[in-house]
């Protein structure tokens, strides 16, 4: 599979080719988690795949970049984010409210990108412990994709702060609700020379993001991937497309997040007008900064995607202003994200 040079490529070969792939990986990943002996893991686990779908698919369209080992990126990027959308429903809808338990959990994500590396008992510190070794096998799945990756040591370390960043977000946002935000603003200040000037709240989204690592993975299969490449992917992605990923999918969840209680980044905004302004931001500067990567048409093709995708959700509905705010940042988008949203759209009534 190669990268296509125009939208109507891109969204062929997404809908037609990769989502039935994406597809059948999550079928496996689906049965193996029905499997699970303990009730609240088997719970859990089902929710993950069962709610977050869209994740993987939108981590998946960077199996394009892989080429001819598309098959074996896509194995990777579900895998991974399947780690990482269990994980996130083990801390945010389960019964721990524990720091170390978060931290020996999200050890499974570091391990997964570290093949050979040892796993580990994941569950230590909770009481659910019975996962019939599917949070293993998700492990091991990525470090065998990797293990076959020549050049994988040239962007090892990257991928590693990616996923240093994203844990500790993980741990300080799922704790005591009054521990949260002290707890998240002195890691920011412990980071301030990777904040690039962000607020604390902006640092914290930019690090919740897998699709740093989805895009170094994928051209490191390639076998395109050279230092100078990475050190670009790094500069393009983080933190604009990351930002922009991860304040979207905060954007449509405000409602459910203030039902359950838990941590929203875009209610630190000061209004909407203000959210909107800075969701413009990270688009424009995404924008500007992938201009320095190859295959052009598909990198453009990521920011006005994650616009298009996340502002066809229903949620967006239900929000205060919802319709005037995806006016406005699809009109920011243009026309290529319009035509994005609009195939999003008729895609999602076909699927259901």
């Amino acid at each position: 599979m190669h990268v296509p040079n125009s939208a109507f490529g891109l969204l062929d070969n997404v809908f037609n080719k990769l989502f039935p792939l994406i597809d059948e990986e999550l079928d496996y990943w689906k049965k193996r988690a029905q499997a699970i002996p303990d009730e609240e893991l088997r719970k859990q686990a089902l929710a993950s795949i069962h709610s977050k779908t869209f994740h993987c698919q939108g981590g998946g369209v960077f199996a394009l970049l892989a080429g001819r080992h598309c098959k074996e990126a896509i194995r990777f990027i579900v895998a991974y984010q399947t780690i990482s959308d269990y994980l996130d429903n083990l801390c945010d809808r389960s019964t721990s409210l524990d720091p170390k338990d978060f931290r020996m959990l999200h050890e499974a994500m570091k391990d997964a990108l570290i093949p050979g590396a040892p796993v580990k008992n994941y569950y230590t510190y909770r009481e659910e412990q019975e996962d019939g070794g599917y949070l293993t096998e998700l492990v091991l799945t990525c470090q065998g994709v990797l293990d076959n990756a020549e050049a994988y040591g040239l962007c090892r370390d990257y991928c590693l702060m990616l996923e240093g960043l994203y844990a500790d977000l993980q741990v300080h946002k799922h704790v005591k609700m009054d521990e949260r935000v002290p707890r998240l603003v002195k890691w920011y200040l412990e980071n301030r020379e990777k904040a690039l000037g962000l607020s604390w709240y902006e640092f914290a989204a930019v690090s919740g993001s897998t699709i740093g690592i989805f895009c170094l993975v994928s051209y490191t299969l390639s076998g395109k991937l050279t230092k100078t490449l990475a050190e670009k992917i790094i500069y393009s992605y983080f933190p604009a497309v990351q930002g922009l990923h991860i304040l979207l999918d905060y954007y449509i969840d405000q409602e459910e997040d203030e039902k359950e209680g838990d941590l929203n980044f875009c209610s630190f905004y000061r209004d909407d007008v203000q959210l909107v302004e800075r969701i413009q931001y990270f688009l424009l500067m995404a924008e500007e900064r992938l201009q320095v990567l190859p295959d052009p048409e598909f990198h453009q093709f990521i920011p006005k995607g994650l616009v298009a995708l996340y502002l066809s959700d229903g949620k967006v509905k239900s929000l205060k202003n919802g319709s005037r705010v995806r006016r406005t940042l699809l009109k920011t988008s243009g026309i290529r994200g319009a035509f994005l949203h609009y195939n999003i759209r008729i895609y999602n009534r076909v699927a259901k």
